[in-house]
């Protein structure tokens, strides 16, 4: 006997009824994004790795450690899908999107980066995000944060803390990044072996440590509100104005940085405790250089991107597993000449768009309800010999445990009449 082959680590499998659970939340995040006016962008698994290289940053960790890349037959550089900004640029670009003015594009799809697997970050995990082209001013940030409100707010979840934060734009980071080099330089001896390889290459990764041999001196840290030029201070004060406006408690945070170099002026993330270390659900910002430095025009954008592996797990920390919902009729047939009568009903019903479930096997009645109750069916349809003998079948509430009996006859109405009184 061969042996099993398991999925890659750091993967995993989606099966019923856990697949429901995906399916009702990637439809309530489409919904939600289409309220606020987004419609659906899709992208390639793959990519050319010059992309991320340039759009994401050659001295940050998804392109330096975590990136699946790979040389295909033609000798073309290949890179999974690490994040989905980056692709959705390109995309739009590629159509010439921009040339109509501004952009409102939502995504729902997988990504890939090589790193440990743990409990809600794994190698290949799927997000849901927005991208907001066109619009310079604050408006645009307290728009995409008040989305991911909403979310929140659908779902009845409460206790997520939304971190805010400004990282100025090229006219003020340069002498943040001084600022940050001139306090850290005489520790670095100090530091982290990986932080000591981030100071020269990208200090501000380095506020992202969590080692604790960095943590004593990224307490007394400079920040970067001490440094922004006016327009990017007043453009800060303009989205925390919004967000008191729209009653959506924040709390600046210094230390929020995010990972990516395309990043400019508002940053934020939504974190919840109850997800232990991996409190980080959903985070994004503002991105006003990304456009061009991928060869189109000087055109701000802001977005998020929200994990879905972890937003379940947060349903499932705060509310508990959902009850399964029961819905659906097993049509059960003892005897093989209860099943040539009611195959033909089974296909009525499904064609009236009945959910209808049928298992082929012969079994007793105690076994078929069994595998209604591992369906979840809402309505049991039994025809044995008693009832071909009587003209009827039984059509049985599983949950009030009521039967009633309808006329098996004329054939061509017997399934509108069982869904009929199914409802």
């Amino acid at each position: 006997m061969s042996s099993k082959i398991a999925a890659p680590r750091g993967t995993q499998d989606t099966l019923p009824p856990q697949s429901g659970s995906w399916r009702e939340l990637e439809s309530r995040l489409a919904g939600l994004a289409q309220r606020f006016g987004y419609g659906e962008v899709r992208t390639p698994t793959f990519e050319y790795t010059e992309l991320f290289e340039r759009g994401v940053g050659e001295a940050t960790d998804i392109v330096e450690k975590e990136m699946y890349s790979f040389v295909d037959k033609g000798g073309r550089r290949l890179t999974l899908r690490p994040e989905w900004t980056a692709p959705v640029v390109r995309a739009a670009l590629g159509a010439n999107l921009f040339a109509q003015g501004a952009a409102r594009l939502y995504y729902i799809g997988s990504i890939y980066r090589y790193e440990r697997p743990q409990r809600g970050r794994y190698r290949q995990s799927h997000q849901f995000g927005v991208e907001c082209f066109g619009f310079a001013g604050p408006e645009a940030e307290v728009e995409v944060i008040a989305l991911v409100d909403e979310v929140l707010r659908s779902y009845g979840i409460h206790g997520v803390r939304l971190n805010l934060n400004s990282i100025g734009d090229k006219h003020c980071r340069p002498r943040y990044r001084q600022a940050l080099l001139d306090y850290l330089r005489p520790y670095r001896s100090e530091l982290s072996e990986e932080s000591q390889q981030r100071l020269e290459r990208n200090p501000l990764r380095v506020l992202d440590s969590k080692d604790e041999r960095d943590q004593r001196f990224l307490q007394t840290v400079p920040t970067f509100e001490s440094i922004l030029c006016q327009p990017c201070r007043d453009h800060f004060e303009a989205v925390k104005g919004y967000l008191d406006a729209l009653k959506i408690a924040y709390t600046v945070n210094p230390r929020i940085v995010r990972g990516l170099d395309y990043y400019t002026r508002t940053v934020f993330e939504f974190v919840s405790d109850a997800l232990g270390a991996q409190g980080t659900i959903c985070g994004g910002g503002r991105y006003d250089g990304l456009v061009e430095s991928l060869g189109g025009p000087s055109l701000p954008a802001v977005g998020f991107g929200l994990g879905l592996e972890r937003f379940l797990m947060l349903l499932e920390a705060l509310h508990g597993e959902p009850p399964r919902p029961r819905n659906g009729i097993q049509a059960i047939a003892l005897g093989q000449e209860a099943r040539v009568r009611l195959v033909p009903i089974v296909a009525g019903l499904r064609r009236l768009g009945a959910c209808t479930f049928i298992d082929y096997e012969e079994r007793k009645l105690l076994g078929h309800l069994k595998i209604a109750d591992r369906n979840a069916a809402g309505h049991a349809l039994i025809l044995g010999s008693d009832e071909l003998a009587s003209g009827e079948i039984i059509l049985r509430n599983l949950e009030r445990r009521v039967d009633r009996r309808l006329p098996l006859s004329p054939e061509q109405d017997v399934a509108a009449a069982i869904v009929k009184e199914v409802g």
